[in-house]
């Protein structure tokens, strides 16, 4: 128990040293840095510099987060707004980015902290390795250096001891040795205070939750409308199709039926032959009425879920897909569908649009999020843009608040990847 009290309290004596380097260079490099760079902007060229700067604030700050939950199981949560998922390019974008980057209150309070850090904050990380070092220190006086310091500048002040005889070396060695002992004991306490001192600037405040709450209630009333439109939409598609395919040819096969009805006793011949058109017609309508529920829901994903229907969709494409699937259990059904249809739409862009010649699929569940990433070794230069499928997708996974990802550099490959939160039964 003693040995690992002593583990402790040195690890921690370590951790605070590093910690004390860190948060003065650190935090006064990039504080300086940030004050030049946003002073820098009425001239134009801190619009250009001030992203990078705080960016590498975030990346500071987020290293202390790790750190905290790693070292004192202080857990500091990211307050960071998202940037948008199309964001603009070029000196606008540039613009935009800075100004979006300056009206995030998560950016001034990364700045606060960096003053705090450099002051309190030190002075807390800096009194773990001090109690320790300070030991070592007295038992050096101890042992005879107090008297050269003494003859050549009157004795030495270690605590509130003036160490100017062996006599009083030895209370300091015996005061060091005390503290180390105090050590053992708070260490862990003063590094834990250290991180606990950081969660109160880099955590997001009540304001800030709030704030980002309704930012969120206020996408989620986007894409429900959106859902509503695109359900709309969907009814339109299915009544054309029932309209303009199925129905028409069971109205024509009716018609058929009557004529055969009216000529089966005067021409047997031309009865048969309109009875085998009518035959004909059935199927084509079977057919399509078959086409159209598996346009809405397909058999295979009611019966057997998302992975074997995205299999069955992998077996219909004319390019080698190679499927993997590791999902233990089944989503809701709206959630399977969405991801469904997102899949097929994908994989059909990857055939007609982007020449790809192989396909991988990987759905996996983890975390409470059903995550799909689809791979194509095709020509890439696909985008989420106005007007276009994956923007389609994006609005669909919106709904059930998912989010989509696109990389694809021309020349490929692209890798579309999807996120949806879900739990499975």
């Amino acid at each position: 128990m003693k040995t690992s009290r002593v583990r402790e309290s040195l690890l921690a004596g370590a951790r605070g040293l590093y910690m004390t380097v860190i948060s003065l260079v650190g935090s006064i490099t990039l504080f300086v840095l940030s004050v030049v760079s946003i002073a820098l902007i009425v001239i134009g060229i801190g619009v250009f510099t001030t992203p990078v700067v705080l960016t590498a604030v975030r990346k500071y700050a987020t290293l202390h987060r790790l750190h905290a939950g790693e070292w004192a199981d202080v857990r500091i949560p990211v307050p960071y707004r998202q940037d948008p998922a199309r964001p603009a390019r070029g000196p606008a974008g540039q613009v935009e980015r800075c100004t979006r980057m300056l009206k995030d209150p998560a950016t001034w309070r990364d700045l606060e902290w960096l003053l705090v850090n450099m002051t309190f904050g030190a002075i807390l990380a800096i009194l773990p390795p001090a109690l320790i070092l300070y030991m070592a220190y007295g038992w050096v006086l101890a042992c005879g250096v107090w008297k050269p310091i003494y003859d050549a500048g009157g004795g030495e002040w270690f605590a509130f001891i003036h160490v100017t005889s062996q006599s009083t070396a030895f209370a300091a060695a015996a005061l060091g040795s005390a503290f180390f002992a105090l050590s053992l004991y708070v260490n862990p306490l003063l590094l834990r205070a250290h991180f606990q001192l950081s969660r109160t600037l880099l955590a997001p405040t009540a304001t800030m939750r709030e704030r980002e709450l309704a930012l969120r209630v206020d996408r989620l009333e986007e894409t429900r409308h959106d859902a509503v439109d695109s359900s709309a939409a969907e009814l339109r598609r299915i009544e054309r199709d029932l309209h303009d395919g199925a129905q028409a040819r069971l109205v024509a096969m009716g018609m058929d039926l009557g004529t055969i009805e009216a000529i089966v006793e005067k021409d047997p011949a031309k009865a048969k032959e309109m009875i085998a058109k009518a035959r004909q017609n059935s199927g084509e309508a079977l057919t399509e009425l078959r086409d159209l529920v598996r346009g809405i829901h397909p058999p295979v994903l009611a019966e057997r879920g998302l992975g074997d229907a995205v299999r069955a969709l992998a077996l219909r494409l004319p390019v080698a897909t190679d499927v993997d699937v590791d999902v233990a259990g089944r989503a809701e059904a709206p959630v399977e569908s969405a991801a469904y249809f997102a899949v097929s739409e994908i994989l059909t862009n990857a055939v007609k649009y982007a020449q790809a010649d192989r396909i991988w699929v990987d759905v996996h569940h983890a975390d409470g999020m059903l995550r799909i990433a689809v791979t194509d070794n095709g020509r890439g230069g696909a985008s989420i843009g106005s007007g276009s499928g994956l923007s389609g997708i994006e609005r669909r996974l919106g709904t059930f608040d998912g989010i989509l990802a696109v990389s694809s550099p021309v020349g490929g490959p692209t890798m579309v990847t999807m996120e949806i939160p879900c739990e499975l039964s």
